[in-house]
């Protein structure tokens, strides 16, 4: 029994944001512990601590075995936590990231629950695609057949540019390897996508499964969101990872493949400041206008139906009818 007591639960001011952090890092038959404020993994190769304040999500694969004083620290740093299947492509189960506020939350439910400003913000999800276009007049029907045929369109584009054929996404999640190069670099891709939305939604507060265009699945919001950079990011790099490795290893597929891609997605979203990206987007999409600024914050409120909200920690009484407060020290 060690009496390590570890490092101090950190202030949630002391962690870096959300978008100041790495963006994922896949994890397979190994041990997770705690070492002081680092995560420490172990497998037959050896030991590395990571900084546990620098990651935003760990994705453990198969083989994975995580003590409670790794999952103490990863809940203390908001670190989102999701269990995939092999290569990363098969979701069960995820672990929410440190969340200190509910102002984008209840924002959130309000626009999802309001027909008018449900369909305002999947316009606004739209438009992030369209960016030279006006799409506030179209409907969601129109909206939908648009992006699609914008979809088909990056496929061929991709499928042109790297000499790879396509003939529409296929995938077996029971099979991975039955899958062709492209379509297996989608899947591994697409995993660490959803899982890297998953945690920015959580890490702000919000709810991963209240969506705008998809529904009723525990992750709605997060495919949402991660629809909203495929075209730049899992999709070309699908094609150009299938073309890699049919100019080095020919018809044979390495068994680090899904590792290959994920790599160079991760690559990717540094380049693209994608953490940062995803911050931005989110508080836009659930925002009146643009120039709404919504900040995160410390306070835990009284909700009043006159005032919206009031102090909290005060001893309310009534004084001539009217209800007034006085510091609760308690």
């Amino acid at each position: 029994m060690s009496n390590n007591a570890g490092m101090v639960k950190p202030e949630r001011m002391e962690l870096p944001q959300i978008k100041d952090r790495m963006s994922f890092i896949y994890l397979e038959h190994c041990t997770i512990n705690r070492e002081d404020s680092a995560v420490k993994v172990s497998d037959m190769s050896g030991d590395v601590c990571i900084p546990a304040a620098t990651i935003t999500t760990l994705l453990l694969g198969p083989g994975c075995k995580i003590t409670h004083r790794a999952m103490e620290l990863i809940g203390d740093s908001g670190i989102g936590t999701v269990w995939v299947g092999e290569h990363g492509v098969r979701y069960y189960a995820h672990g929410r990231a440190l969340s200190s506020h509910t102002e984008l939350l209840l924002k959130q439910a309000e626009l999802v629950t309001n027909t008018r400003k449900h369909l305002g913000v999947a316009r606004r999800m739209y438009q992030m695609r369209f960016p030279d276009e006006d799409v506030s007049k179209l409907t969601l029907q129109q909206l939908r057949g648009r992006e699609g045929s914008r979809v088909r369109k990056t496929y061929k584009e991709y499928s042109k540019k790297w000499g790879i054929p396509w003939d529409g996404r296929e995938y077996d999640p029971n099979n991975f390897s039955s899958g062709t190069p492209v379509n297996q670099a989608l899947s591994a891709g697409n995993v660490c996508l959803y899982g890297l939305a998953h945690a920015v939604i959580c890490a702000l507060g919000c709810s991963a499964g209240m969506g705008f265009v998809h529904i009723g699945h525990e992750s709605s919001f997060a495919y949402d969101i991660a629809d909203l950079y495929k075209a730049e990011t899992t999709i070309p790099i699908a094609f150009e990872m299938a073309a890699n490795v049919r100019d080095e290893f020919g018809d044979k597929i390495p068994s680090d493949f899904s590792g290959m891609v994920r790599r160079r997605l991760r690559d990717e979203i540094v380049k693209l400041h994608l953490l940062e990206r995803m911050v931005h987007d989110i508080k836009i999409l659930l925002s009146d206008s643009e120039k709404e600024k919504m900040q995160e914050e410390e306070t835990v409120y009284l909700w009043d139906n006159i005032k919206d909200k009031v102090k909290n920690g005060r001893q309310y009484y009534e004084d001539g009818g009217k209800e007034d407060g006085s510091d609760n020290d308690e």
